[in-house]
């Protein structure tokens, strides 16, 4: 049988050779400060298990020290200084900065102390939004950017299928059989979390092998720097077909967003017990034990019929305790799960609950969320967490007070004794820093905090300076995206209807999503003007370039949106010089946006593509890995033969350089000359736009990178946007009166 062997080598000698005696911390500071973190020095000093994580920061005889119970925590305050005291501020979109030439002293001496244990990172689906093609080069910077954000419980799927190819295998599958049961690199999210089969894929045989590696190099330097590992462990998922290799009392969980569910293995039945074991033998010959392991059956919506909660529960806490008897059992709190009947009558400290959405929907203690249970988590350990973004798609948006209220608040609550920490569980990264940046922060400062003066001094950390119109923007953005209501309808950030599928009367753009600004587009349209007022000054900052190109995108996503309206007033009084006045304004300014994002990293499709087609010379592998990528950023499933579409279309919309102007303008183009045709009298016709985003998923050029100056491209884009168009401007203006 062609299964994946563990290595000999297990990475070790990778991960040791050529250290010496400089510690982790070290090794980190050099590689995030491009060298030249010689003269920070790091000490370790750890502490007894009865006391708090922490951190400290001084000076000693002209150097500055960073000294911390653990390498994480030494990361941590690193950060803590870069910030500020050096105005070095390590974001996504800028992962590593040289030190400034003058290392400023730290001053007054700093200690911090964590108020709980755990500060937890990552989300099944963060490895399909965010990382399906990542190679070791950008993990590695992940790893680090965890580390110095504090992160020391961290979600590790990647290899986890090569577990399934060999397990499968002993359950008398042949490889290719195994291979048609698990997902597309972009779609193992799903299929880890028991919610479809085989989509995206087969994945060539080679492809296991690689990512088994992959992994050992991925968790090797997580526990270099003290960074606990969560594996997926078992419960109960089983092929559809299983029983076709063994006699196995299975139930249907059902349907998940028109996929077949893999099938359910009762926890009464014998084979239970032998699959997971088998399981969790294959996971330690190839990675080893963890201490923590990650289980969520019955993920949104899967059907419980039949199935005995409590046995359920029990037999999966008892398979991962014949694996590891010290080990922890971490499930999400989201939606309905986790149900009582499956954990409360578990042993306290055994499981661990992520309160995965407490930023919007907490179960914490909220009784207006509709998620809360006044039994709280049944007396569980749990982590307060943010997830904030959905499906990678973008815009500015966060809720600062209410993160930070809600933290003290649920520390204060009945829950709070068995509060553990922190988490971020968004499903894609690369967006908002600022609001991982205040998240991660919050374990860190003992008392409740004002956010609005947090704010002031990340800017000058993040741009290395303060800047009066910087202030005014932010204070603007404060306002309005960074304090979106909770009662707010859909979940994230307002999406850009530049990305939507074609319509008329549009407030959402996915199907969970929402299009409608609770703020007046004149406030990000005035931020955008203070940002560009500042970029005679900060313009060579490469994070305030980030957050120009950010801010100037959010000002047009935001005409767009008043635009759309007027759009649609237009079509329905027949006014059809008005209609094509500003369907046209509309579709140039979709333009426009490509043009400007094409300006900046972090915002262009051919970072995305490049990276899947990068990690194999083999054309087919290419070529599926392709498919992958540019299918989750569109139709996302297939057709559906009820309702002829995905209800999954443009959940992971993005709105890029290379999406815009390949595909969402066209598509607006063609239904706005549906629309002129019809006012001309002409018959109706039915636009298939899946069709054409199929297409679309099957091709395989792309624009050329843009060479152009971000600062110069956000001036004319936004004067090309702002300026004066009588006709269409005349229309937005009267549709922005009445609205008031």
């Amino acid at each position: 049988m062609k299964r994946v062997a563990a290595s000999c080598l297990l990475f070790a000698a990778c991960v040791l050779a050529g250290c010496g005696e400089r510690s982790a911390a070290d090794r980190l500071v050099e590689r995030v400060t491009r060298g030249t973190g010689g003269r920070i020095e790091t000490r370790l000093r750890p502490q007894a298990d009865s006391v708090a994580d922490y951190f400290a920061l001084y000076d000693e005889a002209g150097r500055v020290v960073v000294e911390g119970d653990s390498p994480v925590s030494i990361a941590t305050g690193v950060n803590w200084y870069l910030k500020y005291r050096a105005g070095v501020h390590i974001a996504w979109n800028n992962l590593s900065q040289p030190l400034p030439a003058a290392l400023p002293p730290v001053g007054e001496p700093v200690r911090c102390e964590a108020s709980g244990d755990l500060r937890y990172y990552l989300n099944y689906c963060t490895y399909s939004y965010s990382m399906a093609f990542w190679d070791w080069a950008r993990w590695e910077r992940e790893i680090d950017w965890m580390a110095l954000h504090g992160v020391n419980l961290v979600l590790d799927i990647t290899g986890m299928e090569t577990v399934w190819y060999n397990l499968l295998q002993r359950l008398g599958y042949t490889p290719e059989e195994a291979g048609r049961f698990i997902a597309g690199p972009a779609f193992l999210a799903w299929w880890h979390m028991n919610n479809l089969e085989g989509w995206g894929g087969p994945n060539p045989e080679a492809w296991y092998a690689e990512r088994a590696d992959l992994h050992r190099r991925i968790a090797a330097r997580l526990r270099e720097l003290g960074i606990e590992p969560v594996f997926p462990g078992y419960a109960g998922m089983v092929p559809r077909d299983i029983a076709e290799k063994m006699d196995a009392a299975v139930s249907d969980p059902g349907k998940w967003c028109g996929f077949d569910r893999p099938a359910y293995l009762s926890p009464d039945d014998e084979a239970f017990g032998r699959i997971a074991d088998l399981y969790y033998e294959e996971l330690e010959k190839l990675y080893g034990k963890a201490r923590y392991y990650s289980m969520d059956p019955f993920h949104e919506g899967g059907s419980t019929e039949g199935v005995d909660l409590r046995r359920a529960g029990s037999a999966v806490m008892a398979a991962m305790k014949r694996a590891n008897p010290e080990a922890v059992w971490v499930i999400q709190g989201w939606q309905e799960n986790p149900r009582y009947d499956l954990i409360a009558h578990l042993p306290k400290h055994d499981l661990l609950v992520l309160d995965l959405y407490a930023d919007k929907l907490p179960k914490w203690g909220d009784p207006d969320s509709e998620w809360y249970d006044p039994r709280g988590f049944f007396g569980h350990d749990w982590i307060y967490c943010m997830l904030l973004n959905f499906g990678g798609r973008g815009g500015m948006h966060g809720r600062m007070e209410r993160l930070v209220d809600g933290f003290y608040d649920a520390r204060a609550s009945a829950c709070g004794g068995q509060l553990r920490g922190t988490g971020m569980t968004l499903e894609a990264i690369g967006n908002n820093p600022v609001m991982f940046e205040l998240l991660s922060e919050l374990p860190w400062r003992g008392a409740r905090f004002d956010a609005r003066e947090w704010l002031a001094d990340y800017l000058r950390a993040r741009y290395g300076a303060d800047d009066a119109d910087v202030r005014a923007a932010w204070a603007l953005l404060y306002a309005g995206p960074y304090n979106d209501p909770v009662e707010g309808t859909g979940d994230g950030a307002v999406e850009s209807l530049f990305c939507a599928r074609p319509g008329l009367h549009l407030r959402r753009a996915s199907t969970w999503g929402h299009a409608v600004p609770a703020y007046p587009d004149s406030l990000s349209r005035e931020a955008a003007r203070h940002m560009l007022a500042a970029a005679g000054r900060l313009g060579g900052n490469p994070n305030f370039r980030y957050d120009l190109v950010d801010a100037v995108r959010q000002a047009i996503a935001d005409r767009a949106y008043v635009l759309h309206g007027a759009i649609s007033e237009a079509y329905d009084r027949g006014d059809r010089e008005a209609f094509v006045a500003l369907s046209e304004t509309f579709v140039a300014l979709g333009y426009a946006q490509d043009r400007l994002l094409a300006t900046m990293p972090g915002f262009r499709l051919d970072e995305w593509i490049g990276a899947a087609r990068a990690l194999s010379p083999d054309p087919a592998r290419q070529a599926l890995d392709e498919w992958n990528a540019r299918t989750l950023v569109t139709t996302w499933g297939p057709r559906e033969e009820t309702s002829g579409d995905s209800i999954l279309h443009d959940y992971s919309l993005r709105e890029w350089s290379g999406l815009l102007g390949t595909l969402y303008m066209p598509r607006w183009e063609r239904y706005f000359a549906e629309l002129t045709a019809r006012l001309d009298g002409a018959a109706p016709q039915r636009i298939d736009f899946f069709a054409m985003e199929e297409a679309w998923a099957r091709r395989t050029d792309l624009p050329e990178r843009s060479g152009a100056d971000p600062v110069a491209t956000a001036r004319a884009v936004f004067d090309e946007a702002f300026g004066p168009r009588p006709a269409a401007d005349a229309a937005v203006r009267n549709r922005a009166g009445q609205a008031k």
